[in-house]
């Protein structure tokens, strides 16, 4: 395994001292502000503004509530595993550069996006609090199942999280198109760009390979439209 680890990392190292520095940095700015912990909260906000239809009757608070609430399970939490595990030696980075170093923070993650689904998927309306709407339930699934497929991919190669949490942002807003009225043609075409700008970034780095960004693309993807078909 350390020599298969070794061969990955090699080619990578040559791609990125190939790159020009401004180009780096760029990328690097990039993976921070589209890392994937972030991705939960900012498409329940996403969700929140494109299909405003669908929160008529939800008060603002309990809207922020949910938000506060799915911050605190998928961002709050993960974070706060992860700083607890270098020290303890459970990693040897924050960036988690093998996929051998991510299987510990991968199954503490599962665990906090399993609640979090849980929760919302069980929520019932009881005045004064109201049901939450179909799509937060989607993604907060497709969350769950998506964190199982790339812990699983992770034993055998590193598929790269930051294409994944890309794809899912794509399949979610593939979902509001085909439950809300509201045409969200550019919402995706949107959301493509920035998928692509993300993989493009990774790249550079030479964080993954070629296969590894596309199959978190995949995996992005397939886990929001399965859970719109689970959950229906």
């Amino acid at each position: 395994m350390s020599l298969s680890v070794a061969q990955q990392t090699i080619p990578q190292q040559a791609n990125i001292s190939n790159q020009p520095k401004a180009l780096r940095v760029v990328a690097e700015i990039i993976s921070y502000i589209m890392h994937p912990v972030f991705f939960p909260v900012v498409m329940a906000f996403v969700i929140y503004k494109l299909t405003p239809t669908a929160f008529i009757a939800v008060p603002d608070r309990q809207v922020s509530m949910w938000i506060l609430i799915i911050g605190f399970l998928c961002i709050f939490f993960p974070l706060f595993s992860i700083v607890l595990m270098k020290p303890l030696g459970f990693i040897g980075s924050f960036k988690m550069e093998t996929a051998r170093e991510r299987t510990i923070p991968l199954m503490a993650t599962m665990i906090f996006y399993f609640w979090v689904s849980h929760a919302f998927n069980s929520m019932v309306t009881v005045r004064p609090f109201i049901d939450p709407p179909f799509a937060f339930k989607v993604l907060l699934l497709g969350n769950f199942w998506g964190i199982i497929l790339i812990f699983l991919a992770n034993i055998f190669t590193k598929v790269s999280m930051h294409t994944a949490t890309a794809g899912g942002m794509i399949g979610i807003i593939i979902v509001l198109m085909i439950v809300s009225p509201v045409n969200l043609v550019i919402p995706l075409f949107v959301a493509i760009m920035i998928a692509g700008i993300v993989g493009t970034a990774r790249m550079i780095l030479g964080a993954h390979q070629r296969g590894d960004i596309w199959l978190g693309y995949i995996i992005g993807i397939i886990v929001q439209l399965g859970a719109y078909l689970y959950t229906r």
